[in-house]
């Protein structure tokens, strides 16, 4: 019995950032569509018959490659496409033929070459904590949870679609811990402030209040229900009782919406390709710009699941070292919508002075013994039941 190799599956299941997934999965998906005989198929379809064709005749695809690609460099130098984005092309179709097996001659380093690479920085600014306010106002139950939560730790939108409520646990003074794509090989945890705990805290309470049976394995983003029918607002997925995920795509959605709404968002003018601050990756931004204020740069690097290099392998602080280090950021990462700001910002603080007294008083108690113990052993030499070593 064989069995049919799925090729859209095979380039998937080759990727294991999600982000990239979804990425090249476009690129891959608008090559395609630039072929005649592709066009109105599926991506699954599209992908088999390209696979097919190519077995057929090796120069087909290579035909189309560099049609392709000609174009996306005349669509480069006339200004309509960055060349990282053309670069992007090539690494997906590129990506594509060799988990499928598509031997071909093609000199992938030529089509790159002189394209622009890109710049490692990008000119939008991070949001103002006011823009951020506006943003939470949006009345959704789900909106202030999830920016208060992606602004306090920096994590990716993606992260969302492995959350559980068992992977966010409160550690002190208000601050919770989360293991970020939890059982994945990128796992890694970090914190949140004591704001957005409360918020999402809130959420679930919203949920079990309306029947459903929130455990450890709950998503944490859901979709929303009528509540006058006990059904999802739309008539269709899940019921207040059977949930269902919000994955990546509705919860990319509802933030646009959001930032549309409040008016955040407005047409660019003409001739600008960027809007001042990005959409998700500003939430990052903030966080990383905030917390490296009063934070050492490394460990927001940590928390942000970033490798540090070598330092992987030598620096490795414990979890309430980073977290004496996340307190001193927490009145920075707070939003402060309908809350007093003031109370949240005492208790980190309390909370931090606490530790240092802490860490004080265990200094003071390792000199106290140290004292004790040279005290013992001179008492022991001057008695004559102990010899002093005399070094050769």
């Amino acid at each position: 019995m064989t069995t049919t190799i799925n090729p859209y599956l095979v380039f998937m299941d080759s990727i294991r950032s999600e982000f990239t997934r979804r990425l090249y999965k476009s690129l891959l998906g608008k090559f395609f569509a630039s072929i005649p005989s592709l066009k109105g198929a599926t991506i699954q379809e599209q992908c088999s018959v390209f696979v097919e064709n190519a077995r057929k005749d090796s120069n087909w695809p290579l035909q189309q490659i560099l049609g392709f690609m000609r174009v996306q460099r005349q669509r480069v130098d006339n200004k309509e496409m960055v060349g990282c984005t053309a670069r992007n092309y090539v690494f997906a179709i590129r990506l594509f033929c060799e988990e499928n097996n598509i031997l071909l001659t093609i000199p992938w380093k030529k089509l790159t070459r002189g394209l622009p690479r890109g710049r490692k920085w990008a000119d939008d600014r991070t949001p103002t904590l006011e823009e951020i306010k506006k943003l939470v106002e949006y009345p959704d139950r789900r909106i202030k949870a999830l920016i208060c939560t992606m602004v306090s730790s920096g994590i990716r939108l993606g992260a969302w679609d492995y959350l559980k409520w068992g992977h966010i646990s409160p550690v002190d003074a208000g601050v919770a811990k989360i293991r970020v794509y939890a059982g994945e090989e990128e796992e890694y945890w970090t914190f949140i402030s004591p704001e957005a705990y409360k918020a999402l805290q809130d959420w679930m309470d919203f949920r079990r209040a309306a029947g459903e049976n929130v455990t450890r394995d709950s998503w944490v983003m859901r979709q929303l229900w009528d509540l006058r029918h006990g059904v999802r607002a739309g008539g269709t997925g899940g019921s207040a009782t059977t949930p269902k995920k919000l994955a990546y795509d509705g919860i990319k959605s509802l933030i646009e919406g959001a930032i549309w709404t409040q008016g955040l968002r407005t047409k660019l003018a003409p001739g600008n390709r960027r809007h001042e601050f990005q959409m998700h990756h500003g939430f990052r931004k903030f966080f990383k710009t905030h917390a490296e204020q009063v934070m050492k740069p490394i460990n927001v690097e940590l928390l942000m699941g970033h490798s540090t290099g070598l330092s992987d392998s030598y620096y490795r602080p414990r979890e309430n070292e980073l977290l004496e280090d996340y307190l001193k950021a927490v009145p920075l990462l707070t939003i402060n919508y309908r809350e007093d700001r003031s109370s949240i910002v005492e208790a980190a603080a309390e909370a931090a002075e606490s530790k240092l007294q802490e860490r004080d008083k265990q200094i003071e108690g390792l000199i106290k013994k140290q004292e004790q113990f040279e005290q013992m052993i001179q008492s022991l030499i001057d008695s004559g039941r102990l010899q002093p070593s005399i070094p050769k």
